[in-house]
């Protein structure tokens, strides 16, 4: 059972670090055309579907490349499922919003660039995340008193 929470965990907060970056995207065409030019203000609907297509990236991933880890995939790669995310996501929203092909011909390619955007941006805050982690447990390698050749040999550098 934990699997699974932590799989949701993740694809929540995957949905979540979408939403910001699709959030800010609302922000600057706010910006743009002006406060009062749609409905819904541009940033709450940029970011509910940021949410989802988060979301639905995470399930892509995980269906096709569950058992890899992140620092497992190239950025490319990573992107191509995140462009697919997209693609799947604009797929469910033209079809729960009973759009038309038409739409679809539109909102595919733009999830799709969308979605591969922020897959290589959630890889690379993980990456930097991790990188982080590695020195913050180098630092406690340091305190420990070991010798450089011992450091060197737990850290992969001295063969």
């Amino acid at each position: 059972m934990s699997k699974w929470l932590r799989r949701i965990r993740g694809a929540i907060g995957m949905g979540l670090t979408w939403a910001a970056a699709w959030f800010a995207a609302g922000m600057a065409l706010l910006l743009v055309v002006g406060f009062g030019a749609a409905d819904v203000p541009f940033p709450l609907g940029f970011g509910l579907l940021g949410f989802l297509a988060g979301i639905t990236f995470s399930g892509v991933l995980g269906l096709i490349e569950g058992r890899r880890r992140f620092d497992q995939m190239s950025l490319p790669r990573f992107a191509l499922w995140g462009a697919t995310g997209g693609l799947v996501f604009s797929g469910i929203f033209v079809s729960v919003a009973s759009l038309g092909v038409g739409a679809l011909l539109v909102l595919g390619p733009v999830f799709a660039l969308a979605g591969a955007g922020c897959a290589a941006g959630s890889l690379a805050l993980a990456r930097v995340a991790e990188d982080r982690d590695l020195l913050d447990h180098a630092e406690e390698i340091a305190d420990a008193g070991l010798t450089e050749e011992e450091v060197r040999r737990l850290l992969g550098d001295g063969g």
